[in-house]
């Protein structure tokens, strides 16, 4: 076989295999990433590196494998924009907290959010009361949007800061 193309197929099989990593063991919080979490990335990358490239060490070689990268990530998102089965099966749906005022312990809990942090998002919201919001989601990128009943609140955007570990990811 040509070994360029035996480098793009490792290339293909180790990114599938990384897509399919992420989603069991979360990937919601890959945005607020602690320095445990940045260690294992590096080695993850040090580790498929050489199941991409094999013994093929040359520039050609490192080029090719990240072109393979490039393009299949392409085509996967493409796939997931036209396919709602695989960005489901893919991507984590949004998680309500509050509606009307009303706390989800459940949600809350499942996601490892404290009320704390709850509470932080509402105040950088200009929130105050729990009563106050009409609605706080967990959104997919690990963001906490927060709509209040109040118009005259400027609404923004919270991006969770508290860093967890790869290990305690919900799926």
């Amino acid at each position: 076989m040509n070994p360029y193309l035996d480098i793009v197929l490792r290339s293909v099989a180790v990114y599938l295999f990384m897509v399919v990593a992420l989603r069991i063991f979360g990937k919601k919080e890959l945005s607020q990433l602690n320095t445990a979490d940045v260690i294992l990335i590096l080695l993850i990358s040090n580790s498929v590196q050489n199941a991409m490239v094999g013994s093929n060490s040359s520039l050609l070689g490192g080029i090719t494998a990240a072109v393979a990268l490039f393009v299949i990530n392409l085509i996967f998102k493409k796939i997931m924009l036209n396919s709602q089965f695989i960005k489901e099966l893919v991507q984590d749906k949004p998680e309500i907290l509050v509606h009307n005022g009303k706390i989800y312990f459940k949600s809350l809990a499942k996601l490892g959010i404290t009320s704390e942090e709850l509470q932080e998002a509402m105040r950088e919201h200009g929130v105050e009361f729990y009563k106050d919001v009409k609605l706080a989601m967990f959104e997919i990128d690990g963001s906490i949007s927060i709509i209040s009943g109040d118009s005259h609140i400027k609404q923004t955007h919270h991006k969770r800061k508290i860093h967890k570990s790869l290990g305690t990811l919900n799926k």
